[in-house]
Order: C-alpha cells, then structure tokens, then sequence
C-alpha cells in the first residue's frame, strides 16, 4: 500500500515540486492550501494518488478537518511536509511592521506548531515523519531579520520534536535551504536553488530506513 504525506503551503513553489517529487516516488499527496484553484489544478495534474483540501493552517479546527479527510481517503498518514510560510515586506526591528510580524510568527511559527499537534495522533500509528521547512536564516544572524529570527524557532523545534518522536519510533527533519527560485521573491533566481532541489531533499528524508533519522538538511545554491 502507498504511503500518504500531508503538504502545507502545496499550492506552488517548494511545495507544489514536493507534491510532484513524492507523487513520483510512489506517495500518496494531500495537498493543504487557501488557493483552491491552484491545488485542485496540481491535484488534477497529479491524479488519483492526489487530494487537494482548501485548508487555513493557522486554524486549528480546519487543520484538524483536514488530517480526518486524509486519513479517511488513504488509510493512514505516514509524513507531514510542514512548508507553509511567509516573509514581511519592511525589513528590520525599528523600521519594522507589526501588524506584519503577527501575520508572519502564525504563519512561520504557530502554523508550524499547529500542524505538529495535529499530526501526531495520526504518525503514532504508522512511526510517521514530520518535516518542517527550516532556512539558511535559521542558521545565521541577520541584522535585525525577523523572519529569521521564526526559522531559528524552527530549527530548534524540529530538534526537539525529533527528540519526541523518537520515543515511539517516530522521526523529524528539518529542511534548511539557502536562496530558492520561488515566488517568495519579487525577481526571478534562476541561478538559485530550484524548488525541485528542496523537493528532492525531503523525499529523501522521508524515503530512509527505520534506522536512520535524518534531522536536517542543509542546501545552498551551487552559484
């Protein structure tokens, strides 16, 4: 039977490239998103091993709905790929927004935290994975970033999960990559790190014996 891997944030970009990556590699997909047209589409490109579910996941409730519809729909949940997140416009702490950083820590940080809880009950059951997307940012300081600063709680978190996990024969990766070619940016990265490459990262994650837990992998463009 094919396993199922939950993706946050699949409607484009590193996740969509996941969806595909996994798909390719005999996964079942779930795909959670707000843009309903874009993971309808991806999950219609994909096929019957694909469900697209319009999900908010910073809404405990539909996060909850969300896992109880793949489940029911594949049996059983075997990873979670935690990629939703987002960045703010107007760099820095004293010429920063706040309105954007509370938008942003639901996003980078509760969503990630959110997503964890609900998971759980369901990876118990099958030794699953949970996979967060950390970054390069989480690993360095960066003047007054803090976006950066919410991918160093990642990173931290995903060691600590990981910690949980393996008590019941569960595992955690983080994935840090640097620069990606996704709309995150206002210019195109051609010469960057391609959401093909993360992707290609987190099926190998996924895809490792029970005796090896990768806990992070850490890419950077070869510019």
């Amino acid at each position: 039977m094919a396993k199922t891997l939950v993706i946050t944030g699949a409607s484009s970009g590193i996740g969509a490239a996941t969806a595909k990556a996994a798909s390719d590699a005999g996964w079942n997909v779930v795909l959670l998103a707000r843009s309903t047209e874009k993971i309808e589409q991806l999950s219609d490109e994909i096929g019957e091993a694909a469900l697209a579910i319009t999900c908010d996941v910073t809404n405990r409730d539909e996060l909850s709905k969300a896992f109880g519809e793949a489940a029911s729909q594949f049996g059983s949940i075997n990873a979670v790929f935690a990629n939703a997140g987002t960045g703010v416009s107007q760099p820095g702490v004293e010429n920063g927004d706040p309105d954007e950083w509370h938008d942003m820590i639901h996003v980078n940080i509760l969503a990630v935290l959110y997503a964890a809880h609900t998971a759980i009950p369901h990876l118990k059951k099958t030794k699953g994975h949970f996979v967060v997307t950390g970054s390069k940012a989480g690993r360095d300081n960066m003047k007054g970033s803090v976006y950066s600063a919410t991918k160093w709680f990642v990173h931290g978190f995903g060691e600590n999960l990981a910690e949980e996990m393996r008590e019941w024969g569960g595992r955690a990766t983080v994935i840090a990559p640097g620069m990606v070619n996704t709309a995150f940016f206002d210019e195109p990265k051609p010469d960057k790190l391609q959401p093909e490459d993360v992707a290609s990262a987190v099926v190998f994650a996924i895809s490792q014996p029970e005796t090896s837990a990768v806990r992070e992998i850490y890419l950077m463009p070869n510019d």
